[in-house]
């Protein structure tokens, strides 16, 4: 293992001191690297401040164009990206709306196919009973019709034997006593 990182050192940072131990190299090179990764990062965050628009003072006009070459291509970017998905939601949409189509055409079919059958089983449409119908009635005006039931309210009227044999009831003409002067 000590091989290995004395060889990366070497290709990376030169050859170590000869009086240097493998560990100090190790520590060395690993110092080195931290500190370049310190200096990156902070560039990074330096950057990300500029591209909020902060901190853009000490920047001289060179540097301003390329932060804005480099916005325009990230706004180009997403412009790219958001349309490519509003075509890919567009197409879903068409061929959802295919399929939809095609299911609607075909239940027609189904019910087109289903009233041929049921003209040929059926031959009078007046007669047309199923699926939870009623037998049609023809009607006069097609909304008013006559009620089956008799035409006066008898309130209070008993039709039992004793009433009709025994005599009249509370009152002469059969109705409750109270409800007619």
């Amino acid at each position: 293992m000590l091989k290995t990182l004395e060889r990366y050192q070497k290709c990376n940072y030169g050859a170590p001191e000869p009086n240097m131990s493998a560990r100090e190299a190790l520590e060395l090179s690993s110092q080195q690297e931290y500190l370049k990764l310190k200096a990156r990062y902070e560039a990074l965050q330096r950057t990300q401040r500029n591209l909020l628009g902060e901190e853009l003072g000490p920047l001289n006009s060179k540097d301003l164009e390329s932060l804005e070459r480099q916005l325009d291509m990230s706004l180009k970017q997403i412009r790219s990206t958001r349309t490519q998905m509003m075509l890919d939601q567009l197409t879903d949409l068409q061929r959802k709306e295919h399929a939809l189509n095609e299911a609607n055409h075909n239940l027609k079919q189904r019910l087109m196919e289903g009233n041929q059958l049921n003209l040929q089983w059926n031959p009078n449409p007046h007669q047309d009973v199923g699926f939870g119908r009623q037998p049609t009635q023809p009607q006069g005006d097609g909304f008013f019709h006559a009620l089956e039931c008799e035409p006066t309210l008898h309130i209070g009227y008993q039709n039992d034997a004793m009433t009709v044999a025994g005599g009249a009831g509370p009152s002469v003409n059969n109705y409750m006593a109270g409800w007619m002067p």
